[in-house]
């Protein structure tokens, strides 16, 4: 099973979960993203832009490296756009695999990917009425890195994550 959407309706990770345990599937791991309030609050909402048809196609990209890479039963990609606010769900992304090894290291790659390969542009919109773009994120682009590495240096075959 595979799914890869953006939307801006929100998603239901139990029934995306339910949907990944077919035949075969002997675990399953996932990540749900939420909205978080700002340190010191004053966060309205976050509102994420894309690019229609560039952006799932990236997405559809990502998912076909975390199959590529790992043994899987089924890959999940779903990100919201529009305005959300905090406590709501922004992004999922989840992979079924006969072994959780499989499962757990696609699930960490294809978030990690999504952070920085992912077109999509976001603004906080603030309680003062300020609205400013979130800028990239050292961290993230070094996790995103860290992949790259990680298969390098090690030549995994396929089926052997980093976890």
């Amino acid at each position: 099973m595979r799914l890869v959407a953006v939307q801006e309706q929100d998603f239901d990770a139990g029934a995306l979960l339910a949907r990944l345990n077919s035949a075969g599937t002997g675990g399953m791991a996932s990540f749900t993203g939420i909205v978080r309030q700002l340190p010191g609050g004053g966060l309205r909402a976050l509102r994420l832009e894309h690019y229609p048809g560039m952006t799932e196609k990236a997405l559809e990209r990502l998912a076909d490296e975390a199959e590529a890479r790992w043994e899987l039963t089924g890959c999940v990609i779903i990100h919201r756009v529009g305005r959300l606010e905090p406590g709501q769900n922004i992004v999922f992304a989840a992979a079924s695999s006969a072994h959780r090894g499989d499962a757990l290291a696609a699930t960490a790659y294809l978030i990690d990917q999504l952070k920085t390969r992912a077109p999509f542009w976001k603004a906080e919109e603030m309680e003062s009425g300020a609205t400013h773009w979130v800028e990239a994120r050292e961290a993230d682009d070094e996790a995103t890195a860290a992949w790259s590495e990680t298969a390098n240096a090690t030549n995994l075959p396929r089926g052997q994550g980093r976890l």
